[in-house]
């Protein structure tokens, strides 16, 4: 760590999945806190969290309370993003927000560390955005094929695991689980019971018949790739997996290449592994992604209906650099923290 100074860190939505993983990740990479703040509803108040050997009592948003803190961490719904990441900035924190309350706003930066960390000016606190779950996934397989060969097109269906809907998601499918025989479960979190099903809607549905997360996708994979001419499409679908999303990616490049050159490319870039020995059925699943950090690729094969369209299989925690992962990086980027140390 270049940075020895600790941080005063605040954590908006604590007790939520995404937050919890990022409690999780501060531990795991001892990143350097000297005070921790976290925030809940006041339904957790009295409750504590603990992180770094230490339980942390829980607090709820009120003015001045991010007064001091050099980092706030948002884990919660656009709503209480809009309302008070930007009290967070005028206290002189940086904010990291994982909702999509400021992804496509001009004046704040839509970053994955590995590919557009540099936006950031260090100096100064600002909201900046931490992209989809769906889209980090998406553009760190991308970003290594576009530098090398340029995207003309990219289609993606993703494979969207309970744990994207939050802890209601995540337990409406053990409990449809534990209860399996029941042919009529009645569904809460998601619009039709999940078990033993896929449901082809994540989000709202607008005039084109596009889903509020397929368009997040579409809008998202153009600003973080900085590309607003590339075609993007995208097909969201929601299936009965605790944890980990996956997607199937057909990618046109402006020029021919070859197989072994698309593998290299992914495996020389920052956070991918490659898995891709189908024929001995080795290839990334949610159930073996779930609790790693990388972005997992395999299926690597050539469209036979197009020389310089090539297929995809990318699998990721969705909770982990699909959210408080990458924001934990975000974080080191901005204080030049090198985790672990």
């Amino acid at each position: 760590m270049t940075n020895l100074k600790k941080l005063k860190v605040g954590v908006v939505g604590a007790t939520g999945m995404v937050g919890q993983t990022f409690l999780n990740l501060i531990e795991e990479r001892n990143f350097p806190v000297s005070e921790l703040k976290p925030f809940a509803s006041e339904s957790s108040l009295g409750k504590t969290v603990s992180c770094l050997g230490k339980h942390w009592p829980t607090e709820v948003l009120k003015a001045g309370c991010f007064d001091g803190l050099d980092l706030v961490f948002i884990a919660t719904g656009d709503e209480l993003s809009l309302e008070w990441s930007p009290q967070a900035v005028k206290a002189g924190a940086f904010v990291v927000d994982n909702s999509a309350a400021f992804r496509m706003n001009e004046q704040c930066h839509l970053v994955v560390p590995e590919i557009n960390l540099k936006l950031i000016d260090r100096t100064k606190p600002q909201i900046i955005a931490n992209p989809n779950c769906t889209t980090i996934q998406l553009v760190m397989a991308l970003k290594p094929l576009q530098d090398l060969f340029g995207l003309e097109s990219v289609q993606v269906s993703s494979y969207q695991a309970v744990s994207g809907a939050g802890a209601p998601g995540y337990e409406e499918l053990l409990s449809q689980t534990k209860d399996f025989e029941n042919s009529n479960p009645q569904p809460k979190t998601f619009p039709h019971p999940i078990l033993f099903n896929a449901i082809p809607q994540i989000g709202s549905f607008n005039d084109q018949g596009f889903s509020s997360e397929e368009v997040k996708v579409m809008s998202e994979t153009k600003k973080i790739l900085s590309q607003p001419d590339l075609q993007v499409s995208a097909f969201t679908v929601r299936v009965p997996v605790l944890n980990a999303h996956s997607e199937s990616v057909w990618v046109t490049f402006k020029k021919e290449t070859t197989r072994d050159q698309v593998v290299q490319a992914l495996e020389n870039f920052p956070g991918i592994k490659v898995i891709d020995q189908p024929k001995k059925s080795e290839y990334p699943m949610a159930r073996n992604a779930s609790g790693q950090d990388e972005v997992f690729v395999g299926r690597i094969h050539q469209d036979p209906g197009h020389p310089r369209r090539w297929m995809l299989w990318v699998v990721a925690d969705n909770l982990r650099k699909g959210a408080a992962l990458n924001g934990i990086q975000i974080a080191e980027g901005i204080f030049d923290i090198r985790p672990g140390l």
